[in-house]
């Protein structure tokens, strides 16, 4: 069996160009040649540039709201999660054409059990209707709104889903992290419920 030795031109072209896909190439690869990944990175230690960067979320994530206001949805998601802990396990933002944002939220339920007084056994709608809960999720959301500059990173809404992310339908990715994309196609119904303003089940800042 013989094989024939690309030349070295031929690897860098190869390596910088999808295949008769002009346009996948335009996207995917900036003036330069270099591979957009889509993954956003911070410093570990913004003192020390040395000691390299930390994963902070997908570049590709990101979305407009109807004004044109550009929405970074990895450092939301991060304060998100922080300001609900202990009781959210995940969030996903919502927004995209939308006049404001809004996250779907995935709960701790141990920890919301514990918030409520109920037993492991307790089903999942009694514990997040439980009036300590419902509080808790209140007060996280009138937090991130009065902590918002702007609407771009300002929540104006919130609900809190009963059904975990999929791993079956890809919510959630090999590398145990939240597949935003996957969970706002595969949840439509939430997220209309989510911008619906009869809904009672939505969470909304007091003002």
């Amino acid at each position: 069996m013989t094989s024939s030795r690309v030349p070295e031109r031929g690897r860098d072209e190869f390596a910088r160009f999808y295949w008769r896909a002009p346009g996948q190439t335009a996207e995917s690869f900036d003036d330069e040649g270099y591979y957009r990944s889509g993954d956003a990175v911070k410093p570990m230690d913004p003192a020390q540039p040395e000691r390299g960067f930390a994963f902070d979320g997908r570049t590709a994530e990101d979305f407009k709201l109807s004004t044109g206001t550009f929405v970074s949805v990895g450092p939301l998601r991060a304060k998100v999660i922080a300001a609900g802990d202990p009781c959210v396990q995940d969030v996903v933002v919502a927004g995209i054409n939308r006049d404001d944002i809004g996250v779907l939220l995935f709960p701790r339920l141990d920890s919301c059990r514990a918030f409520a007084g109920l037993g492991d056994d307790a089903p999942v709608r009694d514990v997040l209707a439980a009036p300590a809960v419902r509080e808790f999720f209140q007060h996280l959301v009138d937090g991130l709104w009065q902590t918002g500059t702007g609407s771009a990173t300002r929540v104006a809404r919130a609900l809190v889903l009963e059904q975990p992310p999929s791993i079956d339908l890809g919510e959630v990715t090999d590398k145990g992290s939240i597949n935003q994309r996957a969970v706002l196609t595969h949840r439509t119904a939430a997220v209309e419920r989510l911008y619906a303003d009869a809904a009672p089940d939505v969470i909304r800042p007091r003002r």
